[in-house]
């Protein structure tokens, strides 16, 4: 599995990480094997967020003893300070570090930043990110990530999703921020039907052999990206994923390819 490094930070992720949106709001017997699987096929990166149910604590729980394995990145989305402090308390508690904590969809940010930059002189937090989904709110992003004071972000990058190109993604390059890629599967309506075998053929010479893999392969070949985020609640889906991680990047050519097929879906 390839690693980078986040940004301008000297912390190192698997470049296939797990999301938990959806799959791990669930019974510990269901998430249970997603991890167990995750950390087999050696990825190192887990994305979640109070906003994700029960999603935190199961990832905890299933984790155990090998919480110092991975790397964790969480947020705090609340419109409170009191209850964002609850929920930093409660992350802290299950992960003792959180790696990288991120403001939620930009929410009541001003209130969180300096809390999080506290912890993080602590010791308590290693980074500090912000997220957001909608293309009307990057223009936000992009004035936050000019502040200095952020260390990532994370960013909807897919064929059928490419407004971040336009001006965040060469400002994160630019200012050498880590880049975790949310939606690569576009919340997987992207991979409800497949270009024929006959057109995926060339995927082979990148080590590749599914139309979910080239888009997985496609988001992390931008040499901006750092991570990438699916997330599956089968373990068959998770070896299929976490294979992208040793496959051959994606020239210039080969992803316009991937986006043109993705195009006529």
């Amino acid at each position: 599995m390839e690693r980078r490094q986040l940004g301008r930070t000297s912390l190192q992720v698997s470049v296939i990480g797990m999301g938990t949106w959806r799959t791990y709001d669930a019974d510990r017997a269901e998430v249970q094997p997603i991890t167990d699987a995750a950390l087999t096929q050696s990825v190192t990166f887990f994305d979640s967020s109070p906003m994700y149910g029960a999603a935190e604590r199961m990832l905890a729980l299933t984790l155990g003893a090998r919480r110092e394995r991975v790397f964790i990145a969480t947020k705090v989305w609340a419109t409170t300070e009191k209850e964002g402090r609850d929920q930093i308390r409660r992350a802290l508690e299950w992960y003792k570090v959180v790696d990288l904590y991120q403001i939620h969809n930009l929410e009541a940010w001003g209130t969180h930043l300096p809390y999080l930059e506290e912890l993080k002189a602590q010791g308590k937090v290693r980074a500090i990110g912000v997220t957001h989904y909608e293309a009307a709110q990057f223009s936000r992003l992009e004035k936050l990530l000019e502040s200095g004071r952020i260390d990532a972000v994370q960013l909807p990058y897919n064929p059928w999703q490419r407004d971040v190109e336009r001006a965040l993604l060469p400002l994160a390059g630019r200012l050498q921020l880590g880049v975790i890629l949310m939606r690569p599967l576009g919340e997987g309506a992207l991979v409800t039907k497949s270009p024929p075998a006959a057109e995926l053929a060339f995927l082979s010479q990148y080590g590749l052999k599914t139309w979910p893999q080239a888009l997985l392969n496609w988001g992390v070949s931008d040499p901006r990206a750092t991570v990438t985020i699916p997330a599956t609640s089968s373990v068959r889906h998770v070896a299929e994923n976490c294979a992208v991680g040793a496959a051959k990047r994606f020239d210039a050519d080969a992803r316009e390819r991937v986006a043109k097929l993705a195009g006529r879906l």
